[in-house]
């Protein structure tokens, strides 16, 4: 069994879907509802988001340790090549779905699609962090943007070649400038998602 299982809801609507799984392809309803399950948590220095540097270019001086547990060790194999790995985490300490927030770059409310904010329908979170070593199942890692305790999901190389793109458009985050943003309780499941 892998970390995620997916079970087709009942009484949904009959759209089918081609979905393939083990080589074989077959037809399931849509709307499927997932269950994962962690395969390692991730440690770091910051304890609540209030203060903390956002994304891993602004928070250089953070380190953190991953801590992988046991039956996905072995999947680690090679990942000491890489300089960067994409972590792939859920948000546990987010409010719920908001459609339309205020992100912390900016003071117009924006379409949640259009922001990295984590109040998302599946809290998700991902960041490319920096990949100093690997001992014992632990990966220690820098450029940690992610709070302690944060149950880890997937893990995947940082490739250049494929994940870095020249774009001539940011939406409207061509207009944002000033000092690195650092994150308040906007977020935060004791808070509503806009202040």
């Amino acid at each position: 069994r892998g970390a995620c299982d997916a079970h087709a809801s009942k009484n949904l609507p009959e759209i089918a879907k081609l979905v393939c799984k083990g080589g074989s392809c077959m037809t399931i309803e849509d709307n499927l509802l997932f269950e994962c399950e962690p395969i390692g948590i991730i440690h770091s220095s910051l304890k609540e988001a209030r203060g903390s540097q956002i994304q891993p270019v602004f928070a250089k001086n953070s380190e953190g340790i991953v801590e992988v547990y046991e039956p996905y060790r072995q999947a680690l194999k090679d990942l000491d090549g890489f300089e960067r790995i994409w972590l792939i985490y859920w948000f546990h300490k987010t409010v719920t779905f908001r459609p339309v927030v205020k992100p912390f770059l900016d003071t117009v409310e924006r379409g949640l699609f259009s922001t990295r904010a984590p109040c998302r329908p599946n809290p998700i979170g991902m960041s490319p962090v920096k990949l100093l070593r690997i001992e014992n199942g632990k990966l220690y890692i820098s450029e940690v943007d992610i709070l302690d305790g944060t149950p880890l999901l997937d893990i995947k190389p940082y490739i250049s070649k494929f994940d870095k793109f020249e774009v001539s458009r940011n939406g409207w985050q061509d207009n944002v400038s000033g000092k690195p943003p650092t994150a308040d309780k906007r977020f935060h499941k004791e808070n509503e998602c806009n202040e």
